[in-house]
């Protein structure tokens, strides 16, 4: 990352745009061009003057002034980073339907640098479903989505949608400029889901597993550069553009795909949740209760070790991240478990997560620690499942240097 960028920072109309100030004094601290577009609701909530003296630059707002220099699309092609602080519910709709009716929507659609937002919002309109699926689209795309954090909201209430502090989206978004292309050129496989054995044609033994930390695990990868290709075990969220999908349903199924996509990959992430045993027959019809009684008894045998087996067939300078869900809630107890995993194993990191009934599957955050081969831990996240992706990522990394 050269030593200033062009930061555009975008400023909507919520009562936390007095923290964009915040946001843009730190990144001129740093030596940064900041240039603000905001939005003229947010300027009920932030005086110009202000933004302007802060950021050392004219504040536009206005998407028809500057039209003989273009400035409705000049502002977003020189920018080397733009982030929307706060965003609120009504510009993640905007932002996700690509609306261009302001200027801060022309810039972004006329920018190709990383776009960084910070929701801020009550708690319900955060977990109402149209914000949950305009989030959704947007990470697709590769937007860093900082936050929301927890806390004190406008007035009495409090929870999920306060915007994060200024710092913490400062260092993610510059960040996020700094690995931007730091996989460039590097061949991925992520497999991402949880796999299912059949017992019938109607019912399988399978998992909780929602496929998001690996869909999210691939997204990063792809928007770092990488060639990403997603083996993907029966997701509950659509794939993401920009990789190749490669569909996978049972343990054997995805065994016999991950070897094959993995003999050229530089790097091997086994995000998906793998189950350890199969029925030792699958019946062809239907099984009815009127044909077995009041129980039914299952055989299982067990499933090839998929993550052990990719590491003895491992290619040259092949790094092999594999992956530890545990229920255990001694945290002692819960490391021993993830470093007793990976001396098993033998991959070159091991990404401990711990899961639970309303933690882990099929939610929207994660919480890990990254152990190295030895079993000693090489990185930490908590987040959104993009959030903690970069973290693997940037585990990764380090791991290659």
């Amino acid at each position: 990352m050269s030593s200033s960028l062009t930061v555009v920072v975008g400023v909507t109309g919520g009562i936390a745009a007095y923290k964009a100030v915040s946001v843009v004094r730190a990144l001129v601290l740093r030596g940064h061009d900041v240039h603000v577009v905001a939005t003229e609701n947010a300027l009920r909530f932030v005086g110009r003057p202000t933004l302007e003296a802060i950021s050392r630059n004219l504040v536009h707002s206005d998407l028809y002034e500057g039209v003989a220099e273009v400035r409705h699309v000049a502002i977003g092609q020189s920018a080397d980073l733009i982030i929307v602080a706060p965003a609120t519910a009504n510009t993640i709709a905007k932002l996700a339907g690509g609306f261009a009716d302001d200027l801060l929507g022309n810039t972004i659609l006329a920018s190709t640098a990383p776009l960084v937002i910070a929701p801020a919002m009550h708690t319900e309109m955060w977990q109402n479903p149209a914000t949950v699926a305009n989030i959704a689209t947007l990470r697709s795309r590769g937007v860093t989505v900082v936050g929301p954090a927890s806390g004190q909201l406008t007035g009495t209430d409090s929870g999920a949608g306060r915007m994060s502090e200024p710092d913490d989206i400062v260092e993610a978004a510059l960040a996020r400029v700094a690995r931007s292309r730091d996989f460039d050129g590097v061949r991925v496989v992520v497999s991402a889901g949880g796999t299912r054995e059949p017992l019938d044609p109607v019912r399988f033994l399978g998992n909780r597993s929602s496929g998001r930390q690996g869909i999210a695990l691939a997204e990063a990868a792809r928007d770092r550069g990488a060639d990403v290709t997603l083996v993907a075990a029966n997701l509950d969220v659509q794939p993401p553009q920009g990789m190749r999908v490669v569909p996978a349903s049972t343990a054997s199924e995805l065994r016999e795909i991950m070897h094959a996509e993995s003999r050229d990959a530089g790097v091997v992430i086994m995000a998906a949740a793998v189950a350890d045993y199969r029925p030792d027959t699958v019946s062809e019809g239907k099984i009815k209760k009127e044909d077995r009684g009041d129980t039914l008894q299952l055989t299982l045998v067990r499933n090839p070790d998929i993550l052990r087996g990719l590491v003895e067939a491992r290619a040259n300078n092949q790094i092999i991240v594999g992956f530890a869900a545990e229920t255990e809630r001694n945290p002692d107890a819960f490391l021993d478990l993830g470093r007793a995993k990976v001396r098993r194993k033998g991959s070159d990191l091991l990404v401990l997560n711990r899961v639970g009934w309303t933690e882990g599957f099929a939610t929207s955050g994660n919480e890990v620690v990254v152990l190295d081969t030895r079993g000693d831990i090489v990185g930490e996240a908590s987040g959104s499942k993009r959030d903690v992706a970069d973290r693997i990522l940037d585990a990764i990394i380090r791991r290659q240097r």
